[in-house]
């Protein structure tokens, strides 16, 4: 499961920056950034929630690639 939810953090990591730089380039409507907005923060509670369902911490998701570095931004 901790595969799984690392997988769905980093995609919900890059839709999120995807959605922050379509925002600020002004490419698009009021109604979908309403919407990408409200999706994002769902998702992230949704996410909250499985992880406290299954024990882990947001730092639990983040995998060490060795010399890359982690596989997540710390934020």
């Amino acid at each position: 499961m901790k595969l799984v939810l690392t997988v769905v953090e980093l995609l919900r990591q890059l839709m999120e920056r995807q959605a922050l730089r379509r925002f600020d380039e002004g490419g698009l409507s009021e109604e979908q950034e309403e919407r990408i907005g409200l999706t994002l923060m769902l998702l992230d509670e949704r996410m909250t929630e499985l992880r406290e369902r299954y024990g882990l911490r947001p730092e639990d998701l983040n995998l060490d690639l060795g010399p890359l570095g982690p596989l997540l931004p710390r934020e």
